[in-house]
């Protein structure tokens, strides 16, 4: 194999665009790739492969490094809209019902990422952590929605909304009792971030692990290992 050969070989495996494409893909200038085509047979040494192929691993490792977590949003003030029977994080539309630059820029964003998520409370304190494999956006509302009365209850009073005369709270239905609250009655902010698909498990994993004594998530996270092992065990048979 001569070096013309090999190169339009990795150009194509690499799904690379063009041969600058390729030269950033393998860590190497593009005159690197020009000098490789005039390779005959004789000059594609084991040496020289081998570091094509250290080159190439180390740029791979810096671009998943560079490209593992990107925030989309952080601490966003939430201003939660009724849409139906659901709660939604914000509206992307300003006063008069156009759209709103920042707003609509931000949900199409997190309409078209994947990663992890996380609410606050009024004091900015973290009180839940989820991930999105496919949409944030819609993963962090049906979160934001999702009924969590094993973890989310306080002691409260039903207050009627529709015209009524006031009354004491001598009125039996005016007494305080235990709740169950959603997210969207206690969450103020939520920050967005977009991460590898590799890393979006191990990732949520550590946030909960590490705050597991201040979120309300029902699930405590784990790391690749461990969900390994559980798996094997489940498999073993009875």
């Amino acid at each position: 194999m001569d070096g013309k050969t090999l190169i339009e070989y990795l150009k194509k495996r690499l799904k690379a665009k063009s041969y600058s494409d390729l030269a950033s893909r393998l860590g190497i200038s593009p005159s690197a790739i020009q000098a490789g085509k005039k390779r005959t047979k004789s000059h594609i040494t084991a040496r020289w492969v081998a570091g094509l192929i250290r080159t190439a691993r180390t740029s791979a490792i810096k671009e998943s490094q560079r490209k593992t977590i990107r925030p989309i949003i952080e601490f966003f003030g939430i201003n939660k809209e009724l849409l139906k029977k659901s709660h939604v994080l914000f509206s992307s539309k300003d006063p008069n019902d156009k759209d709103h630059p920042y707003r609509s820029g931000l949900k199409h964003e997190l309409d078209h990422a994947k990663g992890v998520y996380i609410f606050f409370d009024s004091r900015g304190q973290a009180i839940y952590v989820g991930q999105a494999k496919q949409n944030l956006w819609k993963e962090m509302n049906i979160a934001f929605n999702r009924k969590r009365e094993s973890v989310q209850k306080i002691k409260r009073v039903k207050h009627p909304k529709r015209k009524v005369q006031y009354k004491t709270s001598y009125e039996k239905t005016r007494q305080i009792f235990e709740s169950a609250v959603p997210l969207h009655e206690i969450a103020y902010y939520c920050s967005a971030y977009e991460v590898d698909d590799g890393m979006i498990d191990e990732l949520e994993s550590l946030l909960i692990r590490s705050f597991a004594n201040d979120l309300l998530n029902v699930q405590m996270g784990r790391f690749g290992q461990q969900r390994k092992k559980k798996k094997s065990r489940s498999a073993w048979p009875r």
